[in-house]
């Protein structure tokens, strides 16, 4: 998946083609959150636009009954800064741009901005901030979503307390193995550029970004797995 903001060769997997996956049994529980969102704007507009920060079409595959029911009336705009796949739906449209810059659909407002899993990847405190700031500019709704720092499993490399290693021990690892989506690195350069290109959040870091939001956890065995700040104008 291309991600709003980065360029690393990270190349994820797509859940959403396995009904059965894990990853798509969270995104079904999760999805009820941008859901509620989507048909509150749904009840105040004929038609609505959603903007996905960083977003596949394939990501969509799990909303296919709300766009059955609503057909013609939902448009979702793709942000990424690497090449997508054209989306084969009418109801999406693939832009190129940086979810970082402030330049971003500069004047512009969305029924609903949505991201999910791509805050981690945008860089470091002050590119998050700028991420967040953008999301809170061009929309009252917002559906952020993002790994939890503290999860023991850490969940692009796969591999248990993977974060909380030095930078230089994970760098190596992932030099002298295949780890979750990265294959084994070529060179030492490349593997500080993949470790050091996702720095994930927690709880703290979310509520800061996001101060006016609701913030919600996905839990696995009473740990949380993943935060939520989710903002609804009503």
């Amino acid at each position: 998946m291309a991600t709003a903001q980065t360029s690393h060769a990270w190349v994820k997997p797509d859940p959403m083609s396995n009904p059965r996956s894990i990853e798509r049994q969270f995104r079904t529980r999760r999805f009820r959150h941008v859901r509620r969102l989507m048909e509150a704007a749904l009840q105040e507009r004929d038609r609505i636009e959603v903007l996905d920060l960083g977003g596949t079409e394939s990501y969509w595959a799990i909303a296919e009954d709300l766009f059955a029911e609503h057909r013609d009336r939902i448009t979702v705009i793709l942000v990424n800064n690497e090449p997508i796949d054209p989306p084969k739906n009418p109801a999406f449209r693939a832009v190129s741009g940086d979810a970082c810059s402030k330049q971003l659909f500069a004047g512009q407002r969305f029924d609903l901005v949505h991201s999910n899993s791509v805050i981690e990847h945008v860089g470091d405190e002050s590119q998050m901030q700028a991420f967040a700031d953008n999301v809170r500019r061009l929309s009252d709704r917002y559906f952020v979503q993002t790994p939890n720092y503290w999860f023991p499993l850490e969940p692009h490399f796969r591999v248990p307390g993977f974060q909380w290693l030095p930078l230089s021990a994970r760098a190596a690892l992932t030099q002298r193995f295949n780890l979750g989506f990265f294959p084994r690195a070529a060179s030492r350069e490349e593997a500080f550029r993949n470790v050091a290109d996702i720095r994930l959040l927690d709880a703290k870091m979310m509520r800061r970004l996001f101060p006016q939001a609701e913030h919600l956890e996905e839990r696995v065995a009473g740990l949380t797995k993943s935060l939520m700040a989710v903002q609804d104008r009503s």
